[in-house]
């Protein structure tokens, strides 16, 4: 099947414009009135290899007729040889020389045609007609493969370059004129672009297996600068008519827009998956909020009932004199079962009071009400209201607050909540004989400038007061790689006998959620036999 029509000769016999190469006048005359006789223009004649060159430069035929031997030390081989190489002007030898060596050198420049003198005229009218067909069909190929967008590289099957296009030029750095007849190890070098290591030519590859060869991925092309660029496609071996292989093609595009574009649209594709997984654990998320906010609402209520029933119920056996009786009987169990109800009821109304202030701060919708607090007077009272605890477990709790502190603008709640938390966690964990040391002190801490700091003209790191509150007990030591996770939700150390004290596993989390609520900060360090948690918050909010 035909695939592309190759034009042949458009121009016609009266527009073909010839040059005539000839040292002997006479023959030059004849070959003149032949030519013109057969509808061609003859432009000139020239009668040596150096005017005809200049000639050719200068006149610009559309063909030459060349004779070998001509007057001067160059021949029409090398003269031909010359302008083919600059020019592309398409020659025919006119000789009367048909020895072995002559045809030789004159068929390693590729003439276009050979006509033995004597000339006749219907020989030489169809020399003319096929050189020029033929010049038209080459450079019509010659054109397409020099607009095509893939660099292009011919070679022989000993590897010398043939052919090259512009694109080849423009990607290797090196001239077609400078790279004709060089071998293709020479101007074409490819690496590997992971381990930057030479490679086998595919082209090579291509010749020695007869196959058409691809290109791998990670392939470089070394410029003669020594620049790189990513390149992909293929080399195929040449055949002629007879199926024997004359070379091969390497034909090879510049696959950095490529990549660019796999790139992006990777880049592009890996985005909106994120963008899809964002939404869902936003919509999981969400879901878990609306989960926590409906089902500690549901709790609430019906805790809060059971609450006030056993509170009720209390009060009516106490009535009844049943839970006062001195004798031993069933009504001892019933006042320690009231307790253990009681109890678990606390601790559940607890977690969905924890649940519901970690919901509201995470939504930032947590109450404040700033009040100005003593610290001196309002902590002791705190304090006060754990001394019979630490007593029952034969520890000791110090407290040491200066008389002299400014007063701290903040939230009584929030802060109840805080140091409570706190003092019963170093209740519940401190051992027999041991001390728990609560001590507050002002300190001043350096702080970074804000935004706001930076358009008032403050630019520099500078020292603010700031409440230390630490609480300390001795006799219980936190491992260092488990203080990072100690403010986790529902986090246990493990080998601790946390999981035989009462609480909701959230305790810890609300403190630290509530000190940043409140703008402070709070750490914990263990060491040398004692625990301390360090909370510092500001003097005003």
């Amino acid at each position: 099947m035909k695939i592309i029509d190759i034009p042949s000769n458009t121009q016609t016999k009266e527009t073909v414009r010839v040059l005539v190469v000839e040292d002997e006048y006479i023959l030059a005359i004849n070959l003149q009135e032949t030519l013109e006789s057969l509808g061609y223009v003859v432009l000139d004649i020239a009668d040596s290899a150096e005017e005809a060159i200049a000639k050719a430069t200068e006149l610009r035929p559309n063909l030459i007729l060349m004779d070998i031997r001509l007057r001067g030390e160059m021949d029409g081989i090398q003269a031909a040889e010359q302008i083919w190489h600059h020019l592309e002007i398409p020659i025919i030898y006119v000789t009367g020389h048909s020895d072995k060596s002559t045809v030789e050198r004159a068929t390693l420049t590729s003439p276009f045609g050979y006509i033995l003198k004597p000339i006749k005229d219907q020989e030489l009218y169809v020399a003319i007609q096929t050189a020029l067909n033929r010049y038209d069909r080459e450079q019509f190929l010659s054109s397409v493969l020099r607009g095509m967008g893939d660099g292009v590289i011919v070679v022989d099957t000993e590897l010398n370059i043939k052919y090259m296009n512009q694109v080849t030029e423009a990607l290797t750095g090196w001239q077609w004129n400078e790279a004709k007849d060089k071998t293709l190890t020479e101007v074409i070098k490819i690496i590997d672009e992971q381990t930057q290591l030479p490679i086998e030519n595919p082209i090579i590859v291509a010749l020695h297996q007869e196959t058409t060869i691809y290109l791998g991925g990670g392939v470089l092309l070394v410029a003669r600068d020594g620049t790189t660029v990513p390149i992909a496609d293929s080399a195929t071996p040449l055949r002629n008519n007879s199926g024997v292989i004359t070379g091969a093609v390497f034909v090879f595009r510049d696959d950095t827009q490529r990549r660019l574009t796999e790139e992006r649209n990777l880049a592009a594709e890996r985005a909106q998956q994120l963008e899809i997984r964002v939404a869902e654990l936003q919509r999981l998320n969400q879901l878990k909020e609306d989960f926590l906010a409906t089902t500690s609402h549901e709790m609430r209520t019906p805790l809060s009932n059971i609450k006030m029933a056993i509170s009720v119920l209390e009060n009516i056996l106490d009535q009844q004199g049943i839970l006062n009786t001195n004798t031993l009987s069933p009504s001892e169990s019933v006042a320690r079962y009231l307790g253990i109800v009681r109890e678990q009821c606390e601790q559940e109304l607890d977690l969905v009071d924890n649940l519901l202030h970690l919901r509201m701060i995470d939504a930032d919708v947590y109450p404040l009400e700033l009040t100005s607090i003593q610290l001196q007077n309002w902590l002791p009272h705190v304090a006060e209201y754990f001394q019979e605890r630490v007593k029952a477990r034969q520890q000791s709790l110090q407290v040491s607050v200066s008389p002299d502190l400014p007063p701290l603008v903040s939230d009584l709640a929030s802060l109840t909540e805080i140091v409570s938390e706190l003092l019963n966690n170093a209740c519940k964990y401190t051992p027999p004989d041991e001390q728990i040391v609560l001590k507050v002190q002002v300190i001043d801490t350096t702080k970074s400038p804000t935004n706001e700091d930076a358009k008032s003209g403050v630019l520099d790191n500078f020292q603010v007061p700031y409440f230390q509150i630490t609480i300390s007990n001795s006799g219980v030591i936190i491992p260092k790689k488990e203080q990072s996770r100690i403010f986790e939700p529902f986090y246990r150390i493990p080998e601790s006998d946390r999981w035989q004290q009462s609480g909701t596993g959230l305790g810890l989390t609300l403190v630290k959620k509530l000190v940043e609520y409140l703008q402070g900060r709070i750490e914990v360090t263990s060491s040398q036999g004692w625990t301390t948690f360090i909370v510092q918050l500001p003097l005003s909010l």
